[in-house]
């Protein structure tokens, strides 16, 4: 188990994935990038897992690329060259993702949460963009993300300055969701995943994910018409609608079919 770099844990329904690099803080590395999205991938395919928690080993989250790789890339070394998915990669996942922001969570971490559809923190855990101190760009859609999940001008704060806040701010901010005691983080995502797993519906929730991302690129207009497109679709089509309707009326919990979606996104070549 010390030896795995994303440790996982499957508990009715919910899937708790653990970046497990706790002697470099979780410093982010290619062999735990993909690590990490071999298991977001497995999940996507595997029915019994209905949500996701990703939180970090030890005292950090994820403060970025390891402090090695980061040395050596300023000397031209690339972190890899072999073809890899994009950094985004868990926007494909269509299970939600929790993440329980344990401790310092920067950079390549920062982009991670960010591609979390909830995100709780820890009291006095940090969290910083990180790109501009070191003398580069909003990275991998970070430009994109940010300013859809806290608004232009906070994103336009965070990114520019570059500067470190606490999950309070955080919250303030509408980056976090939830703020808890550290110890109580992981049994309070845990609570929040486990009653999606007990009590909403696998398809409907994929879909909602990507009405929520999909409908920033359309308009009014075509977000109302695709929606019932899809409410067509699943209450035709899906046996999640008759059950749901069911269970309401019957007053007892609901008992929907799980979900496996094999997940395929073509490689992006490192730099």
């Amino acid at each position: 188990m010390a030896d795995e770099l994303v440790l996982r844990d499957l508990d009715r329904g919910v899937l708790t994935l653990t970046l497990n690099r706790p002697d470099r803080n979780n410093g982010w590395t290619l062999e735990l990038e993909e690590a990490y999205f071999d298991a977001l991938a497995a999940a996507a395919a595997d029915a019994d897992v209905r949500a996701l928690i990703v939180t970090g080993a030890g005292k950090s989250f994820c403060p970025g690329l390891d402090m090695q790789a980061l040395s050596a890339a300023t000397d031209g070394t690339r972190l890899g060259i072999r073809p890899r998915r994009p950094m985004t990669f868990a926007l494909s996942i269509p299970k939600p993702i929790i993440a329980a922001i344990n401790g310092a969570c920067a950079g390549i971490g920062f982009i991670q949460a960010s591609c979390a559809d909830i995100r709780f923190g820890a009291r006095g855990a940090k969290l910083t963009t990180a790109f501009a101190r070191r003398g580069l760009p909003a990275e991998n859609s970070l430009a994109w993300l940010l300013p859809r999940l806290i608004g232009h001008a906070h994103a336009a704060d965070l990114l520019l300055s570059a500067r470190t806040i606490e999950a309070d701010e955080a919250a303030t901010l509408g980056f976090l969701q939830r703020v808890v005691d550290p110890g109580e983080l992981v049994a309070t995502a845990s609570a929040y995943a486990h009653d999606l797993a007990d009590n909403v519906s696998p398809i409907a929730m994929a879909a909602i994910k990507a009405q929520l991302w999909g409908d920033w690129e359309r308009t009014q207009e075509a977000s109302r018409r695709y929606a019932l497109e899809r409410v067509a679709e699943l209450s035709d089509n899906h046996p999640d609608f008759k059950e749901g309707v069911r269970s309401f009326v019957e007053r007892r919990p609901p008992e929907f079919p799980g979900l496996s979606i094999v997940v395929e996104v073509a490689g992006e070549m490192a730099r």
